[in-house]
């Protein structure tokens, strides 16, 4: 049976919020709505930004706990905390029990919150080569002893983030899900794709109902939540406590909290003015260059410009042209020569639009 993502439209009840508050540990969520941690994303930067427009939990990139443990300087910056003072998550991957516990004591020592445990990354140099990610899925036991000893080795809730299973004929979120519970771990996520499919098909979001089912801690539903609609059809369908949003946030900081304010209110927010969304561009192209330094963060900044972008008039012209750009100077002077004319002539990205730029990513991640 297909997965069905028919949108549910004024599904609840008029003034009902589609979101209640949610415990973790000893930690509150107000509104469980929260960034997916991204892997060349959800760096520092998008994180701050993310946060200053709404979104109520950020969470790292995905963190190899080895590298951790080596304080390797990269990680380490990987790792750094908002600042905001909410709910922050540091997101670890690894298959060695004590070597994810260490990193994960490091991770609190430097301020995170939350400890997030990856059992869901699907590309082949984790899940294949190091045998972590969504291959532990495969792998009970071993899964158990790392859950356990990271939970074990800090005093901060622990979280999973998962797929339904490693393919169709092992679809075991629920059971691994009861075995973390019974670990300690106070959150799971759920993204509802197999690693097999890697970012392809569509996410089965009533399967995640099958986890739900299984714990009494929060469930999490996350994959195609590209806009408020989906998130409240998401939970309609997995009778999830909250979603996280991955993909759909690329060149909208902004979605996690206008899906957060959709919910809690019944009312759909609109999409910021062209002359907003420039505005939040300039500022995230600045705080990139900060943070990673002005060549890397030239670089870094590239396809974020073009997820902003993505379905204005001339936009894909407009990408050729930033991307050839070798300095901060040339990119930006290039990048007010498009923008500049859009703002004055009022022009305006429709939700479709920004809906296909995350079909799009999905599609780049699929190739």
């Amino acid at each position: 049976m297909q997965p069905n993502h028919t949108p549910a439209g004024a599904a609840q009840e008029a003034g009902s919020p589609a979101i209640r508050p949610i415990r973790i540990g000893d930690l509150t969520l107000d509104r469980p709505v929260i960034l997916a941690p991204m892997s060349g994303v959800t760096d520092l930067p998008f994180r701050r930004l993310a946060r200053a427009q709404g979104t109520p939990m950020v969470v790292s990139e995905m963190i190899a706990s080895q590298a951790m443990v080596r304080e390797n300087r990269q990680t380490l910056k990987m790792a750094e905390m908002d600042g905001f003072g909410g709910p922050a998550s540091v997101q670890l991957a690894g298959c060695e029990p004590a070597v994810m516990a260490e990193a994960a004591r490091l991770a609190v020592d430097r301020g995170a919150r939350l400890v997030d445990i990856n059992f869901g990354c699907p590309v082949k140099k984790v899940a294949v080569g190091q045998q972590a990610g969504s291959a532990l899925m495969r792998d009970e036991v071993k899964a158990a002893a790392i859950l356990e000893a990271t939970v074990k080795a800090v005093s901060v809730p622990v979280t999973l983030k998962m797929r339904m299973g490693w393919d169709h004929g092992s679809l075991n979120a629920p059971n691994l899900a009861r075995i973390a519970e019974a670990c300690g771990i106070r959150m799971v996520t759920v993204h509802g794709r197999t690693r097999q499919m890697l970012y392809t098909g569509i996410a089965d979001w009533a399967f995640v109902a099958r986890v739900k089912a299984a714990v009494s801690i929060p469930v999490i539903v996350n994959g195609d939540i590209l806009g408020a609609e989906d998130a409240l059809e998401a939970l309609r369908q997995s009778g999830a406590d909250g979603v996280m949003i991955g993909r759909g946030a690329y060149g909208r900081p902004w979605l996690p909290g206008q899906v957060a304010e959709a919910l809690e209110t019944g009312t759909v927010p609109a999409e910021p003015s062209i002359a907003d969304q420039y505005a939040t561009l300039l500022e995230h192209y600045d705080a990139m260059l900060a943070h990673h330094g002005t060549n890397p963060g030239v670089r870094l900044a590239r396809k974020h410009i073009a997820w902003y972008s993505h379905g204005l008039p001339g936009s894909a012209q407009f990408r050729v042209r930033v991307n050839a750009a070798d300095t901060a100077e040339d990119a930006l002077g290039v990048i007010h020569d498009f923008y500049g004319p859009l703002v004055a002539a009022g022009v305006e990205r429709s939700r479709q639009a920004f809906r296909e730029a995350g079909h799009d990513s999905e599609r780049a991640l699929a190739a």
